[in-house]
């Protein structure tokens, strides 16, 4: 394959990520508009555990086939590509049914951990457990369609894998706004039975996923047989060291890519409860759960996707620095990165703590704009923390020290499990956040401290460029709030329609300041000047 090929075959897959992601963002508006956070916070208690034990089922498979397959065909053989397919795909449907079935069999017992099986009010756990099992259904295909991707990716194939994402995400979540808008407005049904069949939509996608591959497949399938007649070598590797490798790639990159859905199953499996000792009823407890969880979380993924997307374009020169022992040059990137996750993600967390009321009323509605706009607020920062934690992980892998990536995670996760009820209990719902924020701040201090050691990278220009990016943030921060206030007074938030503009006015005015402030102070040149070179002048 040429390297135009390569370059444009890179460039779809990361164009199918981010739409998927986008429709991911943009579904839950309307979604929350149908079923309201009642129905949000029972959603999540079923797509919560789905996607631990979808990570837990995969194990980063399409990664990790994808980079054994590349490297055997590398070397002329095509068999042992193939072979990891055939016994691959074995492997995941059993993974997928064993996962469907602890999943299935578990959801009694997880829905009487999250709910009281006694309150009259708020989600049943009959509903809980009608909408795990309903998600519970797609682990049965899910992780076939890994190691098909996996294996086009391996042979430098991108298209399938990205057209097959797209699909799957437009029919998932076409599924999930049409079945429960007729079940609710049409057929007069239960919140329950319409935010099941909710659940029941990624498994909807994962067919239309599946058949867009085998499409794919049947079409290649000519050239992947010629492929193998044409192999100049058979390794004849044994299964067991053939899947001991695949581990070896995936095991770390799968543990670390479960950062959030770790924190997020803590909460499922405390933050009920915790908040009924707290005093609150469980409506009130599952509104919370609900804003935290889902709303709230959805809008500070974004410029935690962009800043990290932007940053991790250059990663790949982190192994090849360290590996020559290019210690200039891996000073350089390492800086580098920390300033492009810096400078865009701490004005956008500071962004959203202003503008959190008018934000959450013009998106989610006006009924539980207090609730989301304080919680919004709480947890906008913690957008730094994710960002610079899924950055310094990969940092560590670029230097063959994910051993302390993964050890940091379990940190995190440990104080998270520890302090999480008790912090609820002590600050109210803005305590599991709380917690959320102690935990990132112990895994990145390791991951700071072990770049910092094995890289022998030093942290003064970050933390002069960092002061920089605080002042700067602080300034536009006290215009977008005065300016938000004074909107408010002539738009009160009495609709969508006031709140939009209150924070269309506000986020432009934002956005205006802090470009202005960092590019005429030459900030935004240093930070940036690399990929826009307008920015030295």
């Amino acid at each position: 394959m040429s390297d135009n090929q390569l370059i444009r075959g890179t460039m779809i897959l990361t164009a199918s990520i981010f739409i998927s992601k986008m429709l991911g963002l943009i579904y839950i508006f309307p979604f929350t508009s149908i079923v309201g956070h009642e129905g949000l916070a029972l959603y999540t208690y079923g797509y919560t555990p789905y996607t631990v034990l979808l990570s837990l089922a995969t194990l980063g498979v399409p990664l990790a086939v994808s980079k054994f397959v590349s490297k055997y065909n590398a070397l002329g053989d095509y068999h042992t590509g193939q072979r990891l397919l055939k016994s691959g795909l074995v492997i995941m449907s059993i993974t997928g049914v064993f996962a469907f079935l602890v999943l299935f069999f578990s959801a009694e017992m997880i829905a009487n951990q999250v709910l009281d099986p006694d309150s009259l009010e708020g989600n049943s756990v009959a509903d809980a457990v009608f909408t795990i099992r309903m998600v519970s259904v797609a682990l049965l295909v899910v992780p076939v369609m890994a190691i098909i991707r996996g294996f086009f990716q391996g042979n430098q194939s991108m298209g399938p894998t990205a057209v097959s994402q797209v699909v799957e995400q437009i029919i998932r979540i076409a599924f999930i706004l049409v079945f429960t808008y007729v079940i609710i407005y049409v057929l007069d049904g239960e919140l329950g039975t319409a935010v099941g069949f909710a659940t029941f939509g990624a498994f909807a996608g994962a067919i239309g996923g599946l058949g867009v591959l085998l499409w794919y497949w049947r079409r290649r399938y000519a050239g992947i047989r010629a492929q193998v007649k044409e192999s100049t070598v058979d390794h004849n590797i044994p299964l067991p060291a053939m899947y001991k490798e695949l581990f070896r790639y995936a095991i770390p990159l799968s543990f670390v890519g479960l950062a959030i859905p770790l924190y997020q199953t803590v909460d499922l499996w405390t933050f009920n409860q915790a908040m009924r000792d707290a005093g609150f009823v469980q409506p009130v407890a599952e509104t919370y759960y609900a804003s935290f969880t889902q709303s709230t979380h959805k809008l500070i993924l974004i410029p935690v996707s962009i800043a990290t997307a932007m940053s991790l374009t250059i990663l790949p020169t982190i192994t090849s620095a360290f590996t020559n022992q290019d210690t200039e040059r891996l000073q350089r990137t390492i800086t580098q990165t920390y300033q492009i996750i810096l400078f865009l993600t701490i004005p956008a967390a500071a962004g959203l703590m202003a503008v959190s009321e008018p934000m959450y009323a013009a998106l989610f509605g006006l009924e539980e704009m207090t609730i989301g706009g304080e919680m919004l607020r709480t947890y906008a920062p913690v957008a730094v923390l994710f960002s610079v934690f899924a950055v310094t992980a990969s940092l560590l892998q670029g230097i063959n020290q994910q051993k302390f990536a993964v050890i940091a995670l379990l940190a995190g996760i440990l104080f998270k499990v520890v302090f999480n009820s008790l912090f609820i209990q002590l600050f109210g719902p803005q305590g599991g956040v709380f917690a959320t924020t102690g935990g990132y701040l112990l895994s990145i201090t390791i991951n700071i401290w072990a770049i910092g050691k094995f890289a022998d990278f030093n942290y003064q220009p970050i933390r002069r460029r960092l002061g920089k990016i605080v002042l700067y943030t602080l300034a536009m921060t006290a215009v977008v709030v005065y300016l938000a206030f004074g909107l408010e007074q002539l738009f009160p938030i009495t609709s969508r329609w006031n709140a939009a503009i209150i924070l269309g006015l506000s986020v432009g005015a934002g956005i205006i300041i802090y470009l202005n402030l960092t590019i005429r102070s030459g900030l935004a040149g240093k930070v940036l000047g690399h990929r826009f070179s307008a920015l030295k002048k």
